[in-house]
């Protein structure tokens, strides 16, 4: 056997480079992204190959080969990666392997064309971003899409945002003649490129050796960020993915950020208002003081519900805005916000003032001077026994930390965690709809317009007429509002645009969050084109792209206290 030495990355992320390793007869089969078990420091630790090494005397052998691993056409990629969101290309590697050891793959069956009877349900987009409504079925799109690459070489991948859908969507795929590949127990499959990959954000890096196209459904959904380090986001890993590959890439939001935006055509479905639910808008201004958390209309609605036949008749949904709390006059029923950003205030001491504090004041109403504000803002757990008392029947509370396999009452109260655990009701209030209004983010307006539209997944569109959205607020006239009774978003969008121009956010700007002990020390070496702002948890790196950003991280010195990185 020739003389042979390869390049293995270790799961030792803090040593964050290749070493070189000696090939043995035993470990001949090797191949550039398999994984490999080796002596590192007296450790037998697992690692990846990365590329081939100059053969020389005294090298360490690898000890064995554990198995396939990403292909080498993915190694570029994962290093383009480790850069990109400032990461050990460890993470990345590991992301995009097996948990288990997968040693023999088998060839995938071919892409054949769509039945007869299925290719007249697919349609034709061109490749870019599509602004649809929450009820469209992204079906008709992947079959497409399916249909534009089957005759190319490679896969097509399709991300949505949660596995459960994914599962659902790869059955109906199956059942219209796809050979599909999805989730953890298929890694094998998708390493040998089978036609069609569905899966949540670890689709992106998905193990296929070649992408043919990719459709992303909820393009702007933040389950495609991993929130963990490295903090990449899906959306962007797929877009540098299908530019190396030359492959066209589709993605469907209901209101397209400036990042989406950014990346290709941008078409309109038809019609897209009437796939958006019905709407009721009460103003709690104007409402009885004497009313509960549920006002007279919402508590009317909830009561027709619960008189049908729907398994799960109402939902109430309550967004809260971290520990600040809302207030309201009595008299006029008016918000508390801020005369210099119109962000809601909160109580600090005996005034209050914005989250930014830019104007301190007393406690009275702006709009008619009265000094009896009161506290608008309760928790989940006393929202549900409220809305328990005044519907005279049992509630299931649900949040995040909620078990997952407990049975629901036909009333469910809980965070955004019911868009998971919820699939049909017939009415869905939002109890306090200011609280994605006023929130203290750029993209406020946006996931305010999401949150109904995922709303509307649970009762249908307009067209069926099959259920309702009840938005309880206290800012009549809001243009979100306005927007969402007309199903129509330009305005939205284009003021989304306006506003990341003048903050310098993506696309227009990078950013970075920087925390942990060594975060003073590591943020003192960054200048120039690189501004640094202090925040509430560490500082903020600012730059007026990506690659500026990213080549001022790759020449700083990391330091040897906890540092933690998330690029934007």
């Amino acid at each position: 056997m020739t003389a042979r030495a390869v390049q293995v990355v270790t799961e030792v992320a803090p040593v964050d480079r290749p070493f070189d390793y000696a090939v043995t007869d035993a470990t001949d089969l090797v191949g550039i992204g398999d994984r490999v078990r080796v002596d590192f420091n007296h450790r037998s630790v697992r690692g990846w190959v990365t590329g081939d090494a100059v053969w020389s005397e005294g090298l360490k052998p690898l000890v064995k080969w554990l198995g396939y691993g990403p292909p080498p056409s993915l190694m570029d990629l994962l290093a383009w990666a480790s850069e990109r969101w400032y990461s050990p290309l460890s993470r990345l590697l590991i992301a995009t392997s097996p948990r288990r050891l997968v040693t023999t793959i088998t060839p995938p069956p071919p892409s054949a064309p769509l039945a007869e009877a299925v290719a007249h349900v697919a349609t034709a987009f061109a490749p870019g971003v599509l602004q649809v409504s929450p009820n469209t079925d992204p079906l008709a799109l992947i079959l497409g899409a399916y249909a534009r690459v089957s005759s190319s070489e490679g896969s097509l991948l399709v991300l949505v945002p949660t596995e459960a859908w994914a599962q659902r969507l790869r059955g109906r795929l199956e059942q219209r003649g796809l050979a599909v590949a999805a989730g953890e127990a298929q890694w094998d499959r998708m390493r040998a490129g089978w036609p069609v990959v569905v899966g949540s954000r670890g689709a992106a890096l998905a193990p296929v050796p070649r992408v043919a196209g990719a459709v992303v459904v909820d393009a702007d959904d933040e389950s495609y960020r991993n929130t963990g380090a490295p903090t990449w986001d899906a959306v962007t890993m797929l877009r540098e993915r299908c530019r190396r590959d030359g492959a066209p890439l589709w993605c469907t939001s209901m209101v397209p950020s400036p990042s989406l935006l950014d990346r290709g055509t941008y078409e309109i479905e038809v019609d897209v208002a009437s796939g958006w639910p019905r709407l009721e808008v009460v103003d709690r201004r104007t409402s009885d003081p004497h009313d509960g958390v549920l006002s007279r209309p919402s508590l009317d609605a909830a009561h027709r519900a619960l008189g049908g036949n729907e398994a799960l008749a109402v939902t109430v949904v309550l967004q809260r805005l971290g520990s600040g709390r809302l207030f309201a006059c009595r008299t006029c029923g008016e918000l508390a916000r801020c005369a210099h950003c119109t962000q809601a205030e909160e109580e600090f001491g005996d005034q209050l003032a914005c989250g930014a504090r830019h104007e301190p004041r007393a406690n009275f109403c702006r709009t008619c001077g009265a000094t009896n504000l009161k506290r608008v803002r309760v928790g989940v757990t006393t929202l549900a026994r409220d809305v328990a008392a005044q519907l005279s029947c049992p509630v299931s509370e649900l949040t995040a930390s909620s078990e997952a396999a407990r049975p629901l009452e036909r009333v469910v109260v809980g965070t955004e965690a019911v868009w998971q655990r919820v699939r049909r009701s017939a009415l869905v209030i939002f109890v306090d709809f200011d609280q994605y209004l006023l929130a203290p983010r750029e993209s406020a307006r946006r996931e305010a317009v999401v949150a109904v539209g995922k709303a509307g997944r649970l009762v249908g569109s307009r067209r069926e007429g099959r259920g309702l959205v009840v938005l309880q607020t206290r800012r009549g006239g809001d243009e979100v509002i306005s927007a969402l009774e007309r199903g129509r978003f330009d305005e939205i969008v284009e003021g989304d645009v306006a506003t990341a121009r003048d903050l310098g956010a993506s696309p227009f700007g990078a950013r970075a969050e920087v925390t942990g002990e060594g975060g003073a020390s590591f943020v003192e070496q960054f200048g120039g084109d690189v501004s640094v702002h202090p925040t509430s948890l560490g500082f903020e790196l600012r730059a007026p792209d990506v690659a500026t950003l990213v080549d001022a991280l790759g020449r700083a010195q990391r330091p040897f206290a906890k540092l933690r990185v998330a690029v934007q």
